[in-house]
């Protein structure tokens, strides 16, 4: 199984609408992956390991997959949506990462 994770930096001029991101952003994505999709979480930064300072992702979707054809061909015929959706709740592209799930 793999993870890919949709990771949105934080800094001083991001804005994040996670309201937006969870309720309209997500679902729609869901929608379109399908049964490709095996889950989905969601983590909404809010601390780093310094006292005080803020999360260095104000978000991160963690999308589970099956293998990376699966994902891969399930994505694609999307991306641009998913891409033009962006403006409506952030000012800051997501950093993707695709990852080997290994659980303990």
């Amino acid at each position: 199984m793999i993870k890919v994770s949709v990771m949105y930096p934080n800094g001083k001029d991001v804005e994040f609408n996670a309201n937006y991101y969870k309720t309209k952003h997500l679902p729609m994505v869901v929608n379109a992956l399908g049964d490709a999709l095996k889950g989905l979480e969601l983590d909404l930064g809010m601390a780093s390991r310094v006292p005080g300072e803020p999360a260095p992702y104000v978000a991160i979707a963690h999308l589970k997959f099956n293998d990376i054809e699966s994902f891969q061909a399930s994505f694609a015929p999307h991306a641009k949506t998913f891409a033009a959706d962006v403006v409506n709740y952030s000012n800051v592209q997501g950093e993707l990462q695709i990852s080997e799930l290994i659980t303990f």
